[in-house]
């Protein structure tokens, strides 16, 4: 079993930063990709940016240029640095790792999320 745990959420004032950290603990195995999403209420679940394994990132286009993932692997911990935030970027922020591990003689793949984090742009 794998524990993502996310902190770093508030409330900031349009135009400023925040950081987000989601720290891993558990049994976990490969970390394929993790990865920020966000939702607001009634809506779905959207990609913010995603790292994989070799430290690749992908970024949302709302989230390119100001927004920066990155991944402790030592400390089992991965970030999300938000600058220039909007009201728009409102919303709960979900942490998620893909984990594979040895299971049954084979490799089994296993998806985990965070409770999720509060973010409030607002004046």
């Amino acid at each position: 079993q794998v524990q993502l745990v996310e902190s770093g959420g508030g409330l900031v004032q349009p135009g400023g930063s925040l950081r987000l950290s989601c720290a891993a603990s558990g049994n976990l195995g490969w970390v394929v990709a993790m990865g920020w999403y966000r939702q607001t209420p009634g809506n779905q679940r959207d990609t913010v940016a995603t790292i994989n394994a070799f430290g690749n990132t992908n970024y949302a286009d709302f989230a390119e240029g100001r927004f920066t993932i990155s991944r402790d692997k030592a400390r089992n911990t991965m970030y999300l640095q938000m600058s220039s935030l909007k009201p728009e970027d409102t919303a709960v922020y979900y942490c998620h790792a893909q984990i594979q591990v040895q299971e049954g003689g084979g490799i089994k793949s296993y998806d985990y999320w965070g409770q999720g984090t509060q973010v409030t742009v607002s004046s």
